[in-house]
Parts: structure tokens; C-alpha cells; sequence
């Protein structure tokens, strides 16, 4: 074990000293979720005036401050920043047009490295120390990991002490293929502070659990409302339950102390499979050195083919729009960018095609505007611009406070109907003249 520390040793540098290796034209890769860096962000943004074209990739920024290259590069001359998710930082840059999202299919992402992007030149990401056998684990975040070290032409990992060691596959970097460590500030993790779900969260929630069974294996989206419907599972009577899930919410932890997870189905028996974590901190420390959670790559989580082997798979995900055909649209309001596509689809068409498994996509009826104004989520048709997150023909049951509807088989005129029947009600009205101009019903 002494060669290892030996070789540990050789590759031990400071950040400046790292990403001296990037240089003008370079595509780098800034880490996953939890695992983004932040000693080697501050180290790049010394050097931002003296770089051009750099493409910086990422998946989702998790911190509430924006990175130092940004500040170093307020205008954008330096520093081309693409996101393959959207955090509200991110948002925020995009407005600024500091920040660009990468429309993608999330179980794609490995493939789309490997054989699309092309070679990254610098991969950078955050570690867990590296344990006797030279390892460091990636953490809570496999994701699409392997995809981008398999493409990388250079790697810097940054040893956080804070970070998880989890148990799943293509867990682990070895010593052997990282070409710089850097020594991190043992940072805290980034945490998710979820708004309290409303009252139309609720009752949503209050509906779906009514078409969970025994014996389902669950999928839960980010936000209050998927975490909120945990909850509710929590305190419930159902029972036997698995995961099956891209992401690792706070609410799997809750339903775990409640003693509702038998991790009894037919595709990784006894294992609380999942592609990445965030949430808050009690959660990290769940998944440190617990075998029963899996981390897995997202080819893998996500795979539609793997979703449909696990009988009764129930997925649940929030949305921002359905118009009366049944398109969903979770990623934008018109052309103003919100989120990514995420797995969404994904679990939408796996779960339709497990055994007893079912999709819902959630929203409540309205939402209010900035200026106050309240707007129906059921349009008659999306604004220009907007993005269909899920097509008609994919979407299983739609819930909102006033009820859950199965589109399934439904005919256009079915569909229509269904759909201003779960509608709020001061805009039923107008969603049925719509419709009749538009010659649905």
C-alpha cells in the first residue's frame, strides 16, 4: 500500500497548479450535483482573462452562489458555460445569456459524451478521500460519470472528506487513472431547501397515494409535491415498498425510518437503486457506507427496458403545463427556460410497460404570475416556444387538486373533455369554447 500513497503523492498539487493544464479551446467537465468542484472553480477564475473558448459542461449547478468563472467573466468573452439540467442560478445566468442548456435525454448522456460532445479534455470532479486500494469514490452522483471519464483526455479529482462513500457500480476512480489530485477545503455538501408543499400540493397528494399498492417500487421527481406524496406514504398503510429512482430524494429516507422499504421486487431484490442524490444533509449521511442503497449509472436507472422489468412501478413527476391534446411541458414557460428534461420521459414510458405499473404527472390547476395574475396549467394549446417535455401519446394519468385522469386510449375528444374536467373552474369554461373552436369536443 506504500506505492499507493507514493503515487498519491505524485499527483498531489494545488488547484492553481491543476488547471494550469487547461488551456484556450478546451472543453472541461465541472461534476455532477454534489460532486462539482469549487477549489478548482476558484482556481480557473484567476486565469479567465487569459483563456478564450473554453466550453465548460456540467449537469446541474447545486450551489446557492454562482461559480467564480462566471464572476470572473461576467460577459460571457471567455467562458462558454452549457448546462445539461437548469438550477435556479442557472436560470438566472441564462437571462444573462451566461448559460446555455443542452436538450438531452438524461439516460443518453453517456452515449452523447462518448460519441457526440467528444473527447472532454479536462474532467474535474469532487471525491470522497481515496481509500488503501487507491480508489475514490465519485459519491452520491454515478450519473453519467463514466461517460465522461471515459471521454476525458485528462483528469482532476478534488478530495472533499465530506463526500459519501456509496455502494453501487462504477462507483470508483483509481489512483491510476487521475492525472492531478487536489486537496479540497472540506466544503459541507450543497443541500435542497424545499418550500413547504401548498395546499393544492396536498391534496394532490392525497389522490395519488390512493392508487399506490402494496408491493409498488417508487420513483419520485424533485420538488415539494413528490416529496410531500413520501410523506404522505410515510404515515399511510402501504406497505412492501421499493426504489427505483434517477434521483434519491429526502423523501426515501423518510419512508425507509418509517419502515416502509422491503426493497421486495424482481430487479435488484433488497437494493434501493438510484442515479444521483440531493437533498438534505441527515440524507447524505443515510447513503455514507450504507449497502442497501445502490448507486447506479444513468443508462442503467433509466433505462426504459429496466424500468418495465419491475412490476408495479409507480412514477411520479411535477409539471409546469399540459394543453388539451395531453402534451406535457416541464421545462419551459414559453421561451423562458426552467428546467431540463431530466428522466421524465423516461420513467413515464418504463412504467406504463411494467407489470401493474402506472405514471403521474402532477401540477395543480393554476399558478400565479409575478404581477399576481392567476393562469390555468390546462391550456388549450402551449404558448409559442414552449417545450413538450412528454408527447400525447406517451402520457399515462394527469393529476391536479381537482382530480386524477387516465389518457390512456382516449380519443382527442376524450382527452379534451378529461382534461377541463380537472381544470380549475373559473377556467373550465373557456378551456370547453377553446376546445370547441378548436374542434376537439
Amino acid at each position: 500500500m506504500v506505492e499507493i500513497r507514493e503515487k498519491y503523492n505524485q499527483k498531489l498539487v494545488v488547484a492553481d497548479q491543476a488547471v494550469k493544464v487547461i488551456k484556450s479551446g478546451d472543453s472541461i467537465h465541472y461534476g455532477i450535483f454534489c460532486g462539482v468542484v469549487q477549489k478548482l472553480d476558484e482556481a480557473l477564475a484567476k486565469r479567465a482573462k487569459e483563456l478564450e473558448g473554453v466550453k465548460v459542461y456540467l449537469t446541474f449547478w447545486p450551489y446557492k452562489d454562482i461559480p467564480e468563472i462566471i464572476k470572473a467573466d461576467p460577459s460571457g468573452d471567455h467562458f462558454d458555460y452549457m448546462t445539461f439540467h437548469m438550477s435556479g442560478v442557472e436560470r438566472r445566468m441564462n437571462e444573462k445569456k451566461l448559460c446555455y442548456h443542452v436538450p438531452m435525454q438524461y439516460r443518453e448522456i453517456p452515449k452523447v459524451y462518448t460519441e457526440c460532445i467528444g473527447n472532454i479534455d479536462v474532467a474535474m470532479l469532487q471525491v470522497s478521500p481515496m481509500d488503501r486500494f487507491g480508489n475514490f469514490n465519485i459519491g452520491p452522483q454515478v450519473a453519467e460519470s463514466w461517460g465522461i471519464l471515459k471521454s476525458a483526455k485528462k483528469i482532476i479529482v478534488e478530495v472533499n472528506p465530506n463526500q459519501p462513500v456509496v455502494a453501487g457500480i462504477r462507483n470508483t476512480i483509481h489512483i491510476d487513472d487521475v492525472d492531478f489530485v487536489v486537496e479540497g477545503d472540506a466544503n459541507p455538501l450543497p443541500t435542497i431547501s424545499l418550500k413547504e408543499a401548498s395546499k393544492e400540493e396536498k391534496e394532490i397528494a392525497s389522490q395519488v397515494i390512493k392508487h399506490i399498492e402494496n408491493g409498488s417500487t417508487l420513483q419520485l421527481g424533485i420538488g415539494s409535491l413528490p416529496n410531500y406524496i413520501g410523506t404522505l406514504i410515510s404515515e399511510s398503510e402501504i406497505d412492501d415498498l421499493s426504489i427505483h429512482s434517477e434521483m434519491f430524494v429526502d423523501a426515501f429516507y423518510r419512508l425507509y425510518q418509517a419502515g416502509k422499504i422491503t426493497g421486495n421486487k424482481n430487479l435488484d431484490k433488497g437494493k434501493m437503486v438510484y442515479s444521483f442524490a440531493f437533498g438534505f444533509q441527515e440524507l447524505y449521511e443515510f447513503l455514507d457506507n450504507n449497502p442497501l442503497a445502490y448507486a447506479a449509472p444513468i443508462d442503467y436507472v433509466n433505462s426504459i427496458t429496466n424500468i418495465a422489468k419491475i412490476d408495479k412501478m409507480v412514477s411520479i413527476n411535477s409539471f409546469l403545463q399540459v394543453d388539451l391534446f395531453g402534451q406535457i411541458n416541464s421545462e419551459s414557460v414559453g421561451v423562458k427556460h426552467i428546467s431540463g428534461t431530466g428522466g421524465q420521459l423516461d420513467f413515464v414510458l418504463g412504467s406504463f410497460l411494467s407489470k401493474g405499473g402506472k405514471s403521474f404527472l402532477c401540477s395543480p390547476s393554476t399558478r400565479l404570475t409575478k404581477d399576481g395574475e392567476r393562469q390555468s396549467t390546462i391550456l388549450p394549446v402551449h404558448k409559442q416556444g414552449s417545450i413538450v417535455t412528454v408527447p400525447r401519446s406517451a402520457v399515462h394519468y394527469i393529476a391536479t387538486e381537482y382530480g386524477i385522469v387516465n389518457l390512456k386510449g382516449k380519443s382527442i375528444k376524450e382527452r379534451a373533455r378529461l382534461l377541463i374536467s380537472i381544470a380549475h373552474p373559473d377556467f373550465r369554461e373557456e378551456l370547453e369554447k377553446e376546445a370547441l373552436k378548436m374542434k376537439l369536443i
